[in-house]
């Protein structure tokens, strides 16, 4: 009988309802883990569910009984990946369940600050509105979607459906080229070209050593002064400290952040330092966070696990 432990379970809301595995199983729960309990957890456990809990070579060593990591999130930066193929260790992750919910939080954003709706609410709470003798006043300028060009960096499922809505609203979608590439694959433009042609440009690429602040202040300097940026990837494709200078030096309008170099975010990162700039909008990694795709993420995690429990693993990170 397999032990399935679920380490950090507070990652998915109460409300989501997690399917139980097919077959008789110990399933151990927990709402949080610490670094220092993962190893005691682990002892007995051949089935281990993480979201964001590290997995590094020091704790996976020292957990003799594993056969299996489902992880409950796309990314895997916190898993071990060589140490996992080196022990047959199968690595399992959750593909395509957000499809729907970051492209709308992107679109959100993109919308949100090009008619820059929180500048607007700040006035109002502020009093400008009544001070004004006409029936509407313009102290932020106000950019139309239709007819803007977007900039995708990430042409995986969700750079892709990315693309779809903003065709669907009337944008030109532009799909950047890798950094540093001498030649463009086609359906690709070149890198710097896409950041001196986009009106928005977001990002949708794995986090690794080649994409590390793929974005910093080199890149800010080649963006139009009315592009705005939104990051609902992963927090290090951005340098924080050079974001906050560009908007303060107007190098580009606005920005829109759901990820960040650490999380949760504390008081000293310059984003949350910033949060008050009206061209800043700040969410807490929600982006991929519907009830729809998180009762996906759910189905398909333990799916996963009944798969490689059946002897067909499936979803595997290599």
């Amino acid at each position: 009988m397999d032990t399935i432990v679920f380490l950090d379970r507070s990652t998915i809301p109460e409300h989501i309802t997690i399917p139980k595995p097919d077959v008789d199983c110990q399933w151990h729960e927990y709402a949080t883990t610490t670094s220092e309990q993962v190893i005691e957890r682990l002892q007995n456990a051949s089935i281990v569910i993480t979201n964001k809990v590290i997995l590094n070579m020091q704790v996976l060593s020292q957990c003799p009984q594993l056969k299996m990591i489902a992880v409950a999130a796309t990314g895997t930066n916190n898993i071990d990946l060589d140490y996992c193929r080196q022990h047959n260790i199968t690595v399992s992750n959750i593909q395509g369940y957000a499809t729907n919910s970051v492209p709308e939080h992107v679109l959100a954003m993109m919308f949100a600050l090009k008619r820059n709706l929180v500048g607007y609410h700040q006035d109002i709470q502020a009093g400008v509105w009544q001070q004004q003798k006409q029936f509407c006043f313009f102290s932020h300028p106000i950019s139309d979607i239709a007819g803007a060009t977007i900039g995708i960096i990430g042409k995986g499922s969700l750079g892709n459906a990315v693309a779809a809505l903003a065709k669907a609203v009337g944008m030109t979608v532009l799909f950047a080229e890798r950094k540093g590439a001498n030649e463009c694959r086609k359906g690709y433009s070149p890198f710097e070209l896409v950041l001196q042609q986009a009106d928005v440009l977001t990002l949708h690429c794995p986090l690794a050593e080649q994409t590390h602040n793929i974005i910093g202040s080199d890149e800010f300097k080649l963006m139009k002064s009315t592009s705005i940026l939104i990051n609902a990837g992963r927090g290090g494709l951005v340098d924080e400290v050079a974001l906050v200078e560009a908007l303060y030096s107007q190098q580009i309008a606005g920005a829109g952040v759901d990820v960040f170099t650490q999380e949760p975010a504390d008081d000293n990162n310059p984003l949350i330092a910033n949060a008050h700039l009206p061209n800043l909008i700040l969410t807490p990694h929600v982006a991929w966070g519907s009830d729809s795709a998180i009762q996906t993420l759910s189905n398909q995690l333990i799916a996963n696990i009944n798969a490689f429990i059946a002897g067909t693993p499936q979803n595997q990170c290599r």
